[in-house]
């Protein structure tokens, strides 16, 4: 993959356009709720300003409606939080296109991307407003790399040169260590309520995996396969393609579950063979022989890909499938990556940040990633690369 790299280019006094991923938690008083998306973005920032570039800086926040002003959902909070790290740095906040001159080192923070007509739609005059502020622009919000939308993806293609950030490149980095060229024995845990919303990834991830370990709703129907699953949550319409990869790939499929008779976090926790689950109850977790046996599996492991969690980890009762196999997780030296939103809830909660080799905030762009797509940021980062350098 070619592409430029924006610590390689000499940002001196250049107007340099950064997309961050700013979509931060607002609570109803207008404070900002966590502001891990803001600090992983400030050495990026730091770059640009110790290079004595003029930034601007672009962000969307939630899901407002385009060309619509809604207060809750500006990004003046994230402005405010940024004018007291940097203290002694001149930054302003606009919230249209035009404003004044920027001096070198400098910063203006512009509104939500998402209040302009035209954005999600990736207008092409959308698109040439943004890249005419810029001499460079640098995408560095690979959460939003999925999305082809004029501050993510055109904004490049009408720039004089356009380049990867340093987040967006170590979320790549990590992605293509995983994925493209693994150490084997390769581990992947996937679970979730859905396995429709999984197919192509169990696809993809079944093609590396030496072994692929499945909980929740996704287990459920692998189970459905052979067994009666109760009232356990479970998509019928996907029998026969869970069937197709149970044959194909090497799957950890649940012999025994943790079942609840009502979802419920006062359920009484209960552990039956999958053969004998009844009508009336429903699996919520792993059971303890399939727990210790995907346990083993992990220890082998030299590449751990994990997305989701593999029961219902919120209620006490069952979480223990969860819980067990994050720790195990965290304790291997093998090479792990981790995303998606309830996998970073699980790793919250059980504290184990530290112990996961890469943690991706990617969401959409880190399913996306694995399913084997081929990103349009990406694709527009590859393709200007080409252009800038036929000049």
């Amino acid at each position: 993959m070619r592409i430029i790299k924006m610590n390689e280019l000499d940002l001196y006094d250049k107007k340099v356009l950064i997309r961050l991923d700013l979509n931060v938690p607002i609570n109803e008083y207008g404070e900002i709720a966590s502001y891990a998306r803001i600090i992983a973005a400030i050495p990026t920032i730091k770059l640009a300003i110790k290079k004595k570039a003029r930034i601007i800086i672009l962000s969307h926040l939630g899901r407002p409606e385009e060309g619509i002003y809604n207060k809750k959902l500006s990004l003046f909070p994230i402005f405010q939080y940024l004018k007291k790290y940097f203290k002694k740095i001149n930054i302003v906040f606009s919230k249209t296109l035009s404003f004044g001159k920027i001096k070198k080192g400098e910063i203006v923070v512009l509104e939500n991307t998402r209040f302009n007509i035209g954005e999600k739609r990736n207008s092409s005059s959308l698109a040439k407003k943004y890249a005419s502020l810029c001499d460079i622009f640098v995408m560095d919000a690979f959460g939003t790399a999925h999305r082809s939308e004029a501050s993510t993806c055109g904004v490049g293609y009408f720039s004089k040169i356009a380049c990867a950030g340093p987040l967006f490149l170590s979320e790549l980095t990590s992605l293509e260590k995983a994925l493209k060229n693994p150490i084997k024995p390769v581990v992947s845990i996937i679970g979730g309520s859905k396995v429709s919303t999984k197919f192509k990834i169990l696809k993809s991830l079944g093609k590396i995996s030496n072994t692929i370990i499945v909980g929740g709703g996704i287990a459920n129907t692998f189970v459905a396969i052979d067994k009666k699953v109760g009232k356990s949550l479970f998509e019928p319409d996907y029998l026969i393609q869970a069937k197709e990869l149970k044959k194909k790939y090497n799957i950890l499929i649940p012999e025994d579950s943790r079942i609840g008779k009502e979802f419920s976090k006062h359920a009484t926790a209960i552990v039956k063979k999958t053969s004998d689950i009844q009508e009336n109850e429903e699996i919520m977790d792993l059971g303890d022989k399939t727990l210790l046996k995907a346990l083993k599996i992990i220890q082998s492991a030299k590449t751990i890909i994990w997305n989701g969690p593999v029961g219902v980890y919120e209620f006490k009762n069952f979480q223990k499938g969860t819980k067990l196999i994050a720790l195990e997780i965290a304790k291997s030296n093998a090479f792990s990556l981790a995303g998606g939103g309830d996998t970073l809830a699980v790793i919250d909660m059980f504290k184990i940040k530290e112990k996961i080799s890469y943690i991706s905030t990617g969401g959409g762009s880190f399913l996306s990633f694995i399913e084997g797509n081929k990103l349009p940021t990406i694709k527009m980062l590859e393709q200007t690369f080409f252009k800038t350098n036929k000049k």
